[in-house]
């Protein structure tokens, strides 16, 4: 396993060869980037050191196995290279900033590209970039907005819900009818039968009177790192937790809707279609959940996000 190189710039790895994190491309003749089959997974550092590592990489595993496509090197080496570029990295930010890293594997040139391609063999690439915390940072306060769309999750009849990929047309489509809706919503999505699946890129709890903490059914969901995270949080504080069918219907009378994914860990929601979700936002099963959570990896959330939001829009400001 090749080790990483030093140097005053952000790196990246990709088959094989460690560098500049602006050299790092994907061939035009790569099926992921022709067909879209790439599986991939998306971690945060927490005081520079990853967070759920190994339960990445076991759902990374997973995906490679339902795409029928062996991991291009072990899944211990690939948590160590991920370990190893996050460590060089960090050494370019402030030691309160914190990366995503993101894990990526394609299963190569597209077959009928393979005589021009000049390789052979899946694509494995790993990159970092400071969290973009000035996109959430307010959001804690003020709140997600969301938007029912019409486009629908992709159905299990076409992959497992549990694939983890970068085929995300539907994701594009349904947050671009959100906006023409609310220019500051997201999507939420629902599958065939009208029931309520994820929003876009973050999986959805409700928290309802006389329930606790309500998800949809695993079999229709991705099964997220960080609601997993949550789920635990949860059974710690003694919140009940529920997985049955949710419909929109539940969701317009809960008295919270959070989202949970790996960036922002969980955000409330404060308005779903234009209507309030219950009373104040953030709602107190919110705080408990991410003051259980900031617990947990050592480090305010909240506060963190404040304060490097407002330092880059400082920086930016001259």
């Amino acid at each position: 396993m090749a080790s990483a190189p030093a140097g005053p710039q952000f790196l990246a790895y990709l088959n094989g060869r460690w560098l500049p994190l602006r050299d790092a491309a994907v061939s035009v003749l790569d099926g992921g980037f022709v067909q879209g089959t790439t599986v991939a997974e998306q971690l945060r550092t927490f005081r520079g050191r990853l967070f759920e590592l190994s339960a990445h990489l076991a759902r990374l595993a997973r995906s490679l196995a339902i795409i029928g496509l062996e991991p291009p090197l072990p899944m211990e080496d690939i948590g160590q290279i991920a370990t190893e570029l996050a460590e060089q990295n960090a050494k370019h930010l402030d030691a309160d900033d914190d990366q995503n890293v993101t894990i990526f594997v394609t299963p190569g040139p597209y077959p009928a590209y393979a005589e021009v391609a000049g390789r052979q063999g899946p694509t494995l690439g790993i990159h970092t970039q400071p969290l973009p915390f000035s996109q959430w940072a307010n959001k804690y306060h003020t709140g997600e907005r969301l938007v029912v769309s019409d486009v629908r999750q992709v159905p299990t009849s076409c992959w497992p819900a549990e694939l983890k990929c970068r085929s995300r047309m539907h994701y594009y489509l349904a947050d671009r009818q959100a906006r023409q809706r609310d220019p500051q919503a997201r999507a939420l999505l629902l599958n065939e039968r009208g029931l309520v699946t994820e929003a876009s890129t973050a999986n959805v709890l409700l928290v309802r009177r006389g329930e606790g903490l309500v998800s949809p059914r695993k079999e229709d969901i991705l099964p997220g790192v960080t609601v997993a995270v949550v789920a635990s949080l949860a059974t710690r504080l003694g919140l009940p937790w529920v997985e049955r069918d949710v419909t929109v219907a539940d969701v317009a009378t809960a008295e919270e809707v959070l989202l949970c994914s790996t960036s922002p860990c969980v955000l409330p929601v404060t308005a779903v279609d234009g209507q309030p979700i219950g009373g104040r936002v953030p709602g107190p099963i919110w705080r408990r959940l991410m003051t259980a959570f900031s617990e947990q990896v050592g480090l305010d959330i909240v506060e963190q996000a404040r304060q490097r939001a407002a330092r880059r829009a400082r920086g930016s400001h001259g």
